[in-house]
């Protein structure tokens, strides 16, 4: 149905291409009618001359398209008949088919609401020049301006508070402004409420590489797509290699399940690592020990029996060899010193088949925050857990 409704203006408007040259642009509409025909001026000139000036008049206007400036010197070139046919007909054909050229690359860049309306009106019969002139000029405006609004709430939904505050002033403002945040505002506040989740990060990440760079970050003036891609690619890819480094520690002096389980979480995924360190090394150490306690129960009912058959003091030995292995495997109901010090991603109970989605959620902080109070908030984390470790 939409093919169908746009061939007629493709068809209109393929002979002004035949040269190569454009149609208006689709940010300037096609140039006004000129008058049919002049009034003769003082000096007696004729006709013909009017005419010609007329139409170098009509060409010479910077929104002519390539189509009406070949149609006029080909008028000129074939005489007053010609002229004159152009000046009462063939200019306003023309002009009709440029607009519907600029409505149509209207299509290029518009949202749901101006796709409808162009779509709506070529499938139009009987349009007039005026018709599409309005279009273009005041409906398409006000469609986009729809577009706007819809775009603006549908950004609130997961936006921080620097975003929502700014995404709400421009609700309320002019069209202008609804083109202005969406092309820059929303981006400058975006800026703000990733400062602000950085310091979360930083305050809640135990794992140091993550932790210093994002201070080599603010140190070196990001800008804003900066931060929205360290936040959505880079500190992902930070996060895993931090708990690489936990996994190599704790698996250094564990027991055999624990290590199966270390080894295999370095070689899968990053949420494999992350799942690991949260319950996975816990199910590997219980394993580590319980097989350790049977070990235990063994070696002493054989060295009692032994001991028995001797007939000497045996029953020290049992009690020596149990106690030494529980100690040497690490594998009792305390973990080792730094094991549970790096947990997944920031440390909460976040899915385990996600690698830092629980740390892009927004946090509190107050709308319209400058970029410089994230950076304050960074700074006075890194203070309190600098007083909490000395």
């Amino acid at each position: 149905m939409t093919t169908a409704a746009l061939a007629p203006a493709v068809l209109l408007a393929s002979p002004a291409f035949a040269d190569g040259t454009e149609a208006a642009a689709s940010t300037n509409p096609p140039a006004p009618t000129a008058p049919d025909r002049e009034a003769a001026d003082a000096s007696g000139e004729d006709e013909a001359e009017q005419d010609r000036k007329t139409i170098l008049a009509i060409i010479a206007d910077p929104m002519a398209s390539g189509y009406m400036k070949e149609a006029g010197h080909k008028a000129i070139a074939d005489g007053p008949a010609a002229m004159r046919a152009f000046i009462e007909t063939d200019q306003h054909r023309i002009r009709l088919d440029d607009y519907r050229i600029a409505i149509v690359r209207l299509l290029n860049h518009a949202g749901p609401g101006l796709k409808e309306g162009i779509k709506g009106l070529l499938r139009a019969d009987g349009l007039t020049l005026a018709d599409l002139r309005k279009f273009y000029e005041v409906t398409q405006h006000e469609l986009r301006d729809d577009d706007n609004k819809v775009e603006i709430a549908r950004l609130t939904n997961t936006a921080g508070p620097a975003v929502k505050e700014a995404a709400k002033k421009a609700l309320l403002g002019t069209p202008a402004d609804r083109s202005a945040f969406l092309e820059k505002g929303r981006h400058v506040a975006q800026a703000e409420d990733d400062l602000v989740e950085l310091a979360r990060i930083d305050e809640s990440w135990d794992g140091p590489i993550l932790s210093e760079e994002i201070r080599k970050l603010l140190n070196g003036s990001p800008t804003p797509a900066e931060l929205r891609h360290f936040l959505e690619v880079t500190q992902h890819d930070l996060r895993d290699q931090d708990n690489r480094v936990a996994i190599a520690q704790i698996i250094s002096e564990g027991g055999p399940e624990l290590v199966k389980a270390g080894r295999a979480a370095l070689a899968g995924t990053p949420a494999d690592r992350a799942a690991f360190l949260l319950t996975g090394q816990h199910e590997a150490r219980e394993k580590d020990k319980k097989a350790q306690q049977e070990n235990d129960g063994n070696d002493g009912t054989n060295d009692g029996k032994s001991d028995g058959g001797q007939g000497a003091d045996g029953s020290g030995t049992g009690a020596g060899t149990g106690a030494g292995n529980d100690t040497g495997t690490g594998t009792g109901t305390t973990p080792g010193t730094g094991n549970t010090a790096v947990t997944p991603q920031g440390g909460s109970g976040s899915s385990l088949a996600s690698t830092g989605a629980g740390d892009t959620a927004l946090i509190a902080g107050g709308a319209g925050t400058a970029l410089v109070a994230g950076v304050g908030l960074l700074l006075a984390a890194r203070m309190r857990r600098q007083g909490s470790g000395s």
